[in-house]
């Protein structure tokens, strides 16, 4: 059986490397020749060092790297590839979403890019009268950013095709209001940086979380502010909702993770339960459901560590089951899809986790990044008996964006928790809590921020 299922994966692995096919000016082979409007030279991804760079287009502070293919080891059940690489010559990008035809990025500029998947071919782009993009967020045809000046503002996509990108603006959110009630418009606008978005797809509810530490819900057919509430007592880096019963989660840099239910048939909200284990700041959430029913909430903090809650059938009520280890810094941002929980951190690294009932393993670490990643999203490409498919894009502070083309080989039953790759289940004290068996360091540049009396 093992002999069987070993000749079946180097079987996927050679027809992997002979399916990637970059385009054409990304080859490198023997007879190739390099295009002549070659841009100066950086590394933008680890295998790729001395090769040159591509401009996009002589408008865009965008350049395109070289890729090659990069692989995990054979005994391990899982290989990757990076499709693209783009460097941004100015400014960070704060964040990323993904449509079926699109990837939207954010930055710090105005201007709000568009890349047709997976090869991140730039479509067109959005010009905004504000930057500091630093939350994106697309729901059917429905793209919503948030800027600088503290607004919201919704686009209408439907219109937009890869070959005609032809976006439209359909609100700012608050909306204008009358010299009189100039006022009230005051206590509707978030008083300081958008950090998070989220979107309620049954209720058609928006919710956006801040630095000045509330949360606003904004309901779209209205366009208006329905509630708004003081969420923390630090900044709130985000929230995800379970679109299955309504409930809201936020975490923030007070440490806290807070779960958050709607009144029935009113707009107010009120606090359910607090999770509160790390004392380092909480940066980033995701939920995972399964087929079976069940929920598992997973936080990232700047401790480096990924902790996780499984939610009670019966209940309601999410216990601490324990956390994932393996990032030497903060981790900054998480995405999960089905089993599998994708990590960014401080540290330059990507982490796949895999999980198995309540029982976590690290699949590959990818380190093709030189800064640290800032935000990621995922999609699924293609899901088979064999293989599953990903499509993975990634942003750094090293203002690169980067796709990865993920495959996921399925494990043998019994191999869960056998490659010893920065894998740790912490067992639990059903009588008082949990205890921790190690003492991570914390992130250097949130202490740094700490001192300085800043969020990160």
């Amino acid at each position: 059986m093992e002999i069987n299922s070993e000749k079946n994966l180097w079987k996927f692995l050679d027809e992997e490397r002979r399916n990637i096919n970059l385009p054409r000016r990304f080859s490198f082979g023997k007879n190739e020749t390099v295009d002549s409007h070659l841009s100066s030279a950086r590394t933008s991804c680890a295998s790729s060092a001395s090769l040159p760079l591509w401009s996009t287009s002589p408008e865009t502070p965008w350049t395109r790297s070289p890729t090659t293919a990069t692989t995990a080891s054979p005994s391990l059940p899982l290989l990757y590839h990076c499709l693209a690489s783009l460097h941004r010559s100015e400014g960070s990008i704060f964040s990323i979403t993904v449509t079926k035809d699109f990837i939207f990025t954010g930055s710090s500029s105005t201007r709000i890019h568009a890349w047709k998947q997976p090869d991140c071919s730039e479509t067109g782009c959005i010009k905004t009268p504000s930057g500091q993009i630093r939350a994106i967020l697309a729901h059917d045809n429905l793209l919503i950013t948030t800027h600088a000046d503290h607004k919201i503002r919704l686009w209408d996509i439907s219109s937009s095709s890869v070959e005609n990108f032809r976006p439209k603006k359909t609100t700012t959110l608050p909306q204008r209001r009358s010299f009189f009630s100039y006022s009230s418009k005051k206590t509707l606008r978030h008083k300081d940086s958008i950090s998070c978005l989220a979107y309620n797809s049954f209720e058609k509810l928006l919710y956006t979380g801040s630095w000045d530490h509330t949360v606003k819900v904004w309901r779209i057919a209205e366009k208006r502010c329905v509630d708004s509430f003081i969420a923390h007592d630090g900044s709130v880096n985000a929230i995800v909702i379970n679109q299955e019963d309504g409930c809201v989660f936020t975490c923030s840099s007070d440490g806290t993770v807070k779960i958050w239910r709607r009144v029935f048939r009113e707009s107010a909200h009120i606090l359910t339960m607090t999770l509160k284990f790390q004392p380092s700041p909480v940066n980033a959430l995701a939920l995972s459901l399964t087929t079976k029913g069940d929920c598992f909430l997973y936080s990232g903090s700047s401790d480096g560590l990924i902790n996780f809650w499984e939610k009670e059938k019966i209940s309601g009520r999410y216990n601490h089951t324990g956390f994932l280890s393996g990032h030497h810094f903060a981790v900054l941002c998480l995405v999960t899809v089905e089993e599998l929980i994708l990590s960014g951190s401080e540290d330059s690294t990507i982490r796949i986790w895999k999980r198995e009932d309540s029982f976590h393993t690290c699949l590959a670490v990818i380190d093709g990044h030189h800064g640290p990643v800032k935000c990621l999203a995922a999609a699924v490409e293609e899901t088979g008996e064999v293989v599953k498919g990903l499509l993975v894009y990634s942003a750094s502070l090293d203002q690169t964006l980067k796709v990865w083309r993920v495959k996921v080989y399925p494990s043998e039953k019994g191999s869960l928790g056998k490659t010893g790759d920065s894998v740790y289940e912490q067992d639990l004290d059903l009588d008082g809590g949990a205890e921790c068996r190690m003492s991570p360091v914390l992130s250097p540049s949130w202490v740094e921020k700490k001192i300085q009396g800043s969020d990160y």
